[in-house]
């Protein structure tokens, strides 16, 4: 169970995540890419936050990811620049890759593209009667 400060500080840090991460995106050159935080986690004792980001367009993800933890320490260094009024001690940012959105949207296209079981029963395994 998150405790209210928990949440406020990933609140705080989600919203300047996406900026810092939405404007080297831009600086390096990288238009038509959308960074978006899904969530942000704080260990209870506010050591941790693990950071999840979904990336748009997919295919550059993994590669984006990379960078991004690579550049962790200047990412936290800039955090802590624009937190500096907000948060004594910024957290040690963990980044994962969210995929739920493309786990909803395979769903999605599996069942637009007749692969729906309800309607093709062959699609389901077969129980064996006990």
């Amino acid at each position: 169970m998150e405790t209210q400060r928990q949440k406020k500080i990933g609140g705080i840090i989600q919203k300047d995540i996406v900026d810092i991460l939405q404007r080297a995106a831009i600086d390096g050159g990288l238009k038509g890419i959308l960074i978006s935080v899904t969530k942000v986690n704080v260990t209870t004792d506010l050591s941790i936050a693990k950071v999840y980001l979904s990336i748009f367009p997919n295919k550059d993800a993994k590669k984006l990811m990379e960078g991004i933890q690579s550049n962790q320490p200047l990412i936290k260094h800039e955090l802590a620049q624009r937190t500096r009024h907000q948060l004594r001690r910024v957290p040690e940012l963990l980044f994962f890759l969210d995929d739920s959105l493309d786990y909803i949207e395979n769903i999605e296209e599996s069942l637009k593209g007749g692969e729906n079981p309800i309607e093709n029963r062959d699609l389901l395994e077969k129980r064996k009667k006990s």
